[in-house]
């Protein structure tokens, strides 16, 4: 019995290695399904980076949304080649060494959304290379050498958002129409780094804002034309991002000489002679409207002829077709004009229209800059008047206590128990005290022959006669008087003028 519980051991050992050994070997675990040598497939991602391939894997997974074909060797592309790949998405070919793409390259692609041919040899773009990308948001072309575009290169690409054409070899471009592309959904124009040096400044400056904000024409040999220089100035004066971020790298040649390059918003002096009138029909002015919180707005697309169709673009850059925005704060009529029944602070910003039609020489946009403000409150005039009633009586009143109200009759008795309380030595006289608050203590000088001065002095109150001194008190000299014992001082005062007891002067006799 233990014979054959050691034979069983050793069988199951046996086995168990000879599958590991078949493992390692590569025999009895296959990769996954359809996925070429030496990639990697993870779910939906195909990655064939970096294997130095010459030409496309045949066999792909058709289970693929994001294929990385990058930093490989490819040089052709065959048509119908992603016929299997349904659910593609997202298309990376940068960095190989692809010189022209040719029809029907992308066409069983419909569903694409990015697509990578940066870093490449590319040196044209045909009327039909690009056909079949109609939903296509993001288009990467930089560091080619691109010198040529067809008039409608990007004539499908109606969906297309964002475009990069940087460090190029292009040394003009079409924008009047973008070479078919429309300016719908465009947000995104990279042009910098180029041979651009001829730019028709009208058709510049009729682009859409939203557009102007993201179109890149940096690091060009751009021609020191005044009306280019003061419309690039008005849009650097604005704010847009284009050009404020990368003002130090906009040049011009001042002469016919690619070493001539001046960096004008740097040094400015090239277009001292240049008269600022010439920019001014460039581009219509924004019309600043100011609305409050709570209110309706109503906004209209004024063209020069009849548009067929008439797009919104919000300060969010929401595409605003009929009926509206998403979340239903903002509609557009059947007119094309577009209606906000209450506003909000999100409303605020350059809403921008974009019109197309038959008769319009190209598209045309209007644009709006709304202010939302908070309603200020109304001040109510009735608090306000009696607010300004009761400040007046109150402060008539304080007037008329200070004039003519009589002093505090506790003040007397209060002052003599004070120093009643308190003794102390060689205190000031109150003939001292007093002749600080009087204004005359002698009409005659002490040094006069006539006086003979008394270093025992003593001060009294005599009532004084009431037709000749008026009620006025007198101040007097007596012998009998203690001047260093005050509470012999009496106040009397005539009873025709109580009030004045303390405000006229003391006289001394």
């Amino acid at each position: 019995m233990a014979r054959l519980v050691l034979q069983g051991t050793l069988l199951c050992m046996l086995r168990i290695g000879l599958m590991s050994t078949l493992d390692s070997e590569g025999f009895l675990s296959p990769a996954p399904h359809n996925c070429p040598y030496k990639c990697v497939c993870a779910a939906d991602l195909l990655s064939c980076a970096g294997l130095g391939l010459q030409d496309v894997p045949g066999a792909l997974p058709a289970a693929a949304a994001d294929l990385d074909l990058s930093h490989n060797a490819l040089q052709r592309l065959r048509p119908g080649w992603l016929a299997p790949l349904s659910r593609l998405r997202a298309l990376r070919l940068n960095h190989n060494e692809l010189d022209a793409l040719g029809p029907g390259v992308f066409t069983n692609a419909s569903g694409l959304r990015l697509l990578d041919l940066s870093s490449n040899a590319l040196r044209a773009l045909g009327r039909h290379d690009l056909d079949g990308l109609g939903e296509l948001k993001m288009l990467l072309l930089f560091n080619n050498r691109l010198a040529h575009l067809d008039k409608q290169a990007f004539h499908g690409l109606g969906a297309l958002s964002r475009l990069y054409l940087g460090c190029n070899e292009l040394a003009s471009f079409s924008f009047s129409h973008l070479h078919g592309l429309g300016t719908t959904h465009l947000r995104t124009l990279d042009l910098s780094s180029n041979h651009l040096g001829r730019i028709p400044v009208p058709d510049l400056a009729s682009l859409p804002a939203f557009l102007k904000n993201g179109l890149y024409l940096h690091n060009n040999p751009l021609p020191c034309d005044c009306r280019l220089y003061h419309l690039l100035q008005r849009w650097h004066q604005r704010g847009l991002s284009a050009v404020s971020d990368f003002a130090g790298e906009y040049t011009c040649l001042a002469f016919k000489v690619p070493t001539s390059r001046v960096r004008f918003f740097e040094h400015s002096r090239v277009f001292e002679n240049c008269s600022a009138a010439l920019a001014r029909g460039l581009e219509q002015p924004e019309e600043q409207l100011h609305v409050q919180v709570g209110q309706s707005l109503r906004l209209h697309c004024n063209t020069s002829a009849p548009a067929v169709h008439i797009a919104w673009v919000s300060p969010q850059h929401e595409l605003l077709v009929a009926p509206g925005s998403r979340n239903g704060s903002i509609a557009v009529r059947a007119d094309g004009s577009l209606a906000i029944s209450n506003v909000q602070p999100w409303h605020e910003g350059v809403f921008v229209c974009l019109a197309t039609g038959p008769h319009l020489h190209h598209n045309q946009t209007h644009e709006y800059n709304v202010s939302v403000h908070f309603p200020h409150p109304e001040p109510d005039p009735f608090n306000t008047g009696f607010t300004t009633l009761l400040g007046c009586a109150v402060g008539l009143v304080l007037v008329l206590l200070y004039l003519f109200a009589p002093p505090c009759p506790g003040c007397r008795s209060c002052y003599h128990h004070t120093c009643r309380c308190h003794r102390w030595p060689r205190t000031p006289s109150p003939l001292q005290e007093l002749s600080a608050q009087s204004s005359v203590l002698s009409t005659t000088p002490p040094d006069a022959p006539r006086r003979k001065a008394s270093v025992h002095k003593h001060v009294v109150f005599l009532e004084p006669g009431r037709r000749s001194l008026n009620g006025r008190v007198q101040l007097a000299v007596a012998e009998d008087f203690d001047l260093h014992n005050p509470l012999g001082l009496r106040l009397k005062a005539g009873s025709e003028s109580t009030s004045s007891t303390g405000s006229e002067g003391l006289v001394m006799t």
